[in-house]
């Protein structure tokens, strides 16, 4: 490949996938302030050194707000995926803000929030079980004979869960239209991924299941995007369920919280070298696809609208308390189930 090599990506997208590298970076940083100034509930997960994937990823798919695009389970590392999915910036801070003007209304937080409209889906807390969630969405998308695939975003650990072999393989067999895309960051927790597994790449794993399976460099948006455009023309033309393993390295800690000092700093520093964000700008100018002017009000503008977001919703109202059983109950009387032939009786359970 040559370093001039744009995929056939024309300058506004280049300049587009730029801006959504830079706006993750960005918007992280800004909850990092807020947290340490008592704002943000809950953890805060950095996805520094991590952004390309995400992004290169989900700008591959065919991005819709109208309920007809392709569909994204992503992560909390995976906020550049979310907003390239229509994830609006304002809500993000509300939702890592636990404001009741977010789309959970503070029942949830960070990332854990859905739009079917854009098509994405927040993450659930077992790890793995997104898998299955996303293979039984993406099983309706063949069913109905639509042209739509599902991207699933999972961490090197969640491999090691039930969930994780159980959804995949069932994906598999149902030749679902699932692209999943293994974040192998080289930690689970304070676990190194040589503890998780014995295999050498997660790619190797695919074939074991009978999908086809990619391993790419998490830090170059650009081999990202291309990695998945791929993936997602076979996917897409009824091959069924493939992998695409992310290699790259979590430069932060699990959590705000985790002073990461089980790693050697000196791998920290030398995977710093690969910054995704630095080596997209320098190739953007190196190849004269942006100038320093065209990226720097780039910054400027995302910074700005960062800091416009998350001022506003820092005065924006906590939930309100009764509000926690809207929408939770219900007065509408169904049909006992088949397993029961009459209501329940605590009571009678404890005599």
């Amino acid at each position: 490949m040559s370093d001039r090599d744009s995929y056939g990506l024309g300058r506004k997208e280049l300049h587009e996938l730029y801006r959504a590298l830079r706006l993750t970076r960005t918007a992280e940083e800004r909850l990092e302030i807020l947290q340490k100034q008592g704002h943000v509930t809950g953890g805060l997960y950095r996805s520094l050194g991590q952004e390309a994937g995400a992004v290169g990823a989900a700008f591959a798919l065919r991005r819709r707000d109208d309920g007809t695009g392709d569909f994204l389970a992503h992560t909390v590392r995976a906020a550049g995926a979310l907003f390239l999915f229509g994830g609006d910036l304002e809500d993000f801070f509300r939702q890592y803000m636990a404001k009741g003007s977010g789309p959970t209304r503070g029942r949830e937080a960070n990332v854990h929030w859905f739009d079917f409209q854009k098509g994405f889906v927040g993450p659930v807390s077992p790890l793995g079980t997104m898998i299955e969630i996303m293979a039984g969405i993406t099983l309706s998308f063949r069913l109905r004979g639509e042209e739509r695939i599902g991207m699933v975003f999972y961490g090197d650990g969640a491999s090691s869960t039930g969930a994780w072999h159980e959804g995949l393989n069932f994906a598999a067999v149902q030749r679902c239209p699932m692209i999943l895309m293994v974040e192998n960051n080289q930690w689970a927790f304070s676990t190194p991924t040589h503890k998780n597994t014995r295999v050498a790449s997660f790619a190797d794993k695919g074939p074991g299941y009978g999908i086809g399976a990619d391993s790419v460099d998490g830090t170059d948006v650009l081999e990202v995007f291309d990695t998945v455009r791929r993936a997602a023309t076979l996917v897409r033309s009824g091959e069924g369920t493939r992998m695409v393993e992310l290699r790259y390295f979590r430069r932060l800690g699990h959590a705000q919280h985790d002073p990461q000092d089980y790693v050697d700093p000196a791998l920290i520093a030398e995977w710093e070298k690969k910054d995704p964000l630095d080596q997209y700008r320098r190739r953007l100018i190196n190849n004269e696809w942006a100038t320093e002017s065209e990226l720097d009000a780039i910054d400027s503008e995302v910074f700005e609208a960062c800091r416009v977001a998350a001022e506003k919703v820092i005065d924006e109202p906590k939930p309100h308390g009764p509000d926690a059983v809207d929408d939770v109950y219900t007065d509408v009387r169904v049909a006992y189930p088949w397993t029961r032939s009459e209501a329940p009786n605590p009571a009678a359970a404890r005599t």
